[in-house]
């Protein structure tokens, strides 16, 4: 591949679908920058056409299982021509001219893998393998966005794996990238800062599920597990009621305890890093910064199970957290007074305490 294509793959498309991501992806050491913005490059491929409601469930499954296989290392004429017709068939269905272009540049996305060194692309085969699992769940588990019905996890257990499949193996996958391109980096044991990392992206996932619950209720996913609702005398039904969010917010409640938790492993994980490694420390810092200040919209939005009243952070309280946090980046007294005052606040605003 020439450097001006590589240049084009992971800058300017890279930049244009990764939206605040990529501001983390820009501040890590050099090394690492490749595999990761690869790796996140094909998993968004994955994700868009998983989401392309166009195109019927069975078929997104077939296109989504052929762009594994071809991530995986098979280069058949039958993954080729699946290939070619997510380039074609599943691009053309796309409003955004950004995602219509991550998808027809697949082959050069798949073309620079076979370039990366063994270990970075048997590493970016490993999460796109996992990540595309979860995926498979998603068009296994649900009914197609317009059949009307609504589907909704069957326990907490299976909440947890979801969570592990799209996001906590991010944080694993990070953590071995982290340990390749920068050795000596964490202190402890690699058992126990990859499970603070599997944490790291479950409280991430767990933030983004409950932000979005309202949207996804309405394409007929409930990633709120059913004995959960019960418990609390709720259906998915009741949950799309005009006095819906009044009425599950325990469920809020308590899932936000949960999240609460991982991100105090998430915190953890971050000041495991020596202070003088500002790039990793500053790329871990904004996704945490940004998960709590979305829980804090969420803690005191009154509806937020209405599709109107999503709560998103601003683009302007996005580049707030990430000045200050680059200011005070080094001193862990004040990033942990930070932190600490974000989470009180949310178990204020929900009357909780949350236990670790």
């Amino acid at each position: 591949m020439s450097n001006a294509a590589r240049a084009d793959l992971l800058g300017p498309l890279l930049k244009s679908v990764s939206r605040s991501f990529y501001l983390t992806l820009n501040v890590l050491p050099g090394a690492m920058r490749d595999p990761v913005g690869l790796a996140y490059l094909l998993a968004r491929a994955a994700d868009t056409i998983a989401d392309t409601s166009l195109i019927e469930p069975a078929r997104r499954l077939s296109l989504l299982l052929a762009l594994r296989a071809a991530v995986g290392g098979d280069r058949s004429e039958e993954t080729a021509a699946a290939i070619r017709s997510i380039a074609g068939e599943v691009a053309a269905t796309q409003a955004l001219p950004d995602e219509k272009r991550l998808l027809e540049t697949l082959d050069a996305a798949l073309a620079l893998l076979d370039e990366l060194e063994p270990a970075d692309r048997d590493a970016v085969r490993d999460i796109v393998a996992t990540l595309t699992t979860g995926m498979e769940f998603d068009l296994q588990t649900f009914p197609s966005e317009d059949s009307g019905a609504v589907a909704a996890l069957t326990d907490m257990a299976e909440l947890d794996r979801y969570t592990y499949l799209v996001a906590g193996c991010v944080g694993e996958f990070w953590t071995k990238m982290t340990c390749a391109h920068v050795p000596g980096t964490f202190a402890e044991p690699a058992e126990t800062v990859i499970a603070r990392g599997v944490r790291f992206g479950k409280a991430l996932q767990l933030t983004n599920i409950l932000r979005d619950c309202a949207k996804d209720l309405r394409i007929g996913r409930c990633y709120l597990p059913e004995p959960l609702l019960t418990r609390h005398g709720l259906t998915v039904e009741s949950m799309m009621a005009p006095d819906g969010s009044l009425r599950a917010r325990p469920v809020l409640v308590e899932l936000m305890a949960t999240a609460l938790a991982h991100y105090r492993a998430a915190a953890d994980y971050t000041f495991s890093i020596p202070r003088l490694s500002v790039r990793l420390r500053l790329a871990c810092l904004w996704p945490i910064l940004i998960g709590l200040k979305t829980l804090r919209l969420l803690a005191a939005n009154e509806a937020w199970l209405d599709p109107a009243h999503i709560s998103k952070v601003s683009r302007n309280d996005v580049y707030r957290l990430v000045a200050g946090s680059t200011a005070v980046v080094c001193f862990d007294s004040v990033l942990r007074r930070w932190i600490e005052r974000m989470m009180r606040e949310i178990e204020a605003t929900l009357g909780t305490t949350v236990i670790a």
